[in-house]
């Protein structure tokens, strides 16, 4: 009879534990699913000597979300085809894995969203979603340029989320060429002060992958 129990015992613990491996799975999937990745890339598909200095140093504290834990940001610039977007990506997904809610857009597509928001009357609750996103990634910010009020938007959603959430940020601009992309230095001092406090900024400027690849 104890046999008997200990083996009943067994197979509800089993078939518990499927259950939650389970939805631990379907949660994984419906935030990679929610987060808007353009790609699926993993930090495993990173190929380390082809990375600048700086980002094959900060690859274990990425991997470790340390930041997120710290409600840190993170900006990485550089040249194009240097694994900025790659790296990005790979910790979106890592945080997703880690039940954390990530959401992924291009800067343009971004302040498109929050425009359309914004002429429907409906910018504050737009606004008010970020609040609950954990890591919110911003991709190719500098190659294209904003007007007044489109900055004046970015700017009203990385207020939001100063030291209480965590973003992520590429750009092929180094910071004294992002007036550049906003046209006013008052704003693009305030938006540089939110985003870099207590940031990891890494140089990501090397070779690109993409053109060596084709040499």
């Amino acid at each position: 009879m104890s046999a008997d129990n200990d083996d009943l015992h067994q197979f509800l613990t089993s078939a518990l534990q499927a259950e939650l491996d389970k939805r631990c799975l379907n949660r994984q999937m419906r935030a990679l699913r929610h987060a808007g990745f353009p790609t699926k890339k993993r930090f495993e598909d990173l190929i380390m000597d082809n990375l600048p200095q700086d980002g094959r140093e900060a690859i274990p504290a990425l991997k470790a979300l340390a930041f997120l834990k710290e409600r840190r940001n993170v900006i990485l610039i550089g040249n194009s085809g240097t694994g900025k977007i790659h790296m990005a990506i790979a910790v979106g997904i890592r945080a997703c894995e880690e039940n954390y809610r990530v959401v992924f857009r291009s800067a343009a597509g971004l302040i498109n969203e929050m425009v359309e928001a914004r002429n429907e009357n409906r910018l504050s609750i737009y606004i008010k979603q970020f609040k609950k996103i954990d890591l919110l990634i911003i991709d190719e910010l500098g190659y294209v340029t904003f007007d007044l009020t489109a900055a004046e938007l970015l700017f009203q959603l990385l207020a939001t989320r100063y030291e209480t959430m965590s973003t992520i940020i590429t750009s092929n601009l180094g910071f004294s060429d992002w007036v550049k992309v906003f046209h006013d230095r008052t704003l693009t001092a305030a938006i540089l002060d939110r985003i870099t406090h207590h940031a990891m900024i890494l140089n990501m400027n090397g070779e690109s992958f993409r053109e060596s690849s084709e040499t």
